[in-house]
C-alpha cells in the first residue's frame, strides 16, 4: 500500500513531545521508511487483535511502538506513541 497522507492525532503529537530527542530522532527516521512502504519488514508492522483490532503498529526501537489507523486509500492516521504500554 502506498502512504499519501499521514495525519497525527493529538494524543500522538502530545506523546512525542514528551519523547526524548535521541527517539524522536528515530522516529522520524522509521517515519520516513514507513512513507516508502509501511510493511518495510524493518519496521514489523502487524495488525493489532482483541479490542485493539482496528489498530496497526510498528516498531521503533525494541520497546516502542507507534500505533495507527489505516483511513482508506493511502490515509494513515498515527493514534499513539509509546513503549509496550501503548497496548494497556
Amino acid at each position: 500500500m502506498k502512504v499519501k497522507v499521514i495525519k497525527y492525532s493529538s494524543h500522538f503529537l502530545r506523546a512525542f513531545k514528551k519523547l526524548p530527542k535521541v527517539l524522536k530522532s528515530e522516529i522520524l527516521a522509521r517515519e520516513a521508511i514507513f512513507r516508502k512502504n509501511c510493511f518495510d519488514p524493518k519496521l514489523k508492522t502487524h495488525k493489532l487483535s482483541g479490542s485493539l483490532r482496528a489498530f496497526w503498529t510498528f516498531s521503533i526501537t525494541t520497546s516502542y511502538r507507534i500505533m495507527f489507523t489505516i483511513e482508506g486509500d493511502g490515509l494513515i492516521e498515527f493514534v499513539d506513541v509509546d513503549d509496550h504500554d501503548i497496548y494497556l
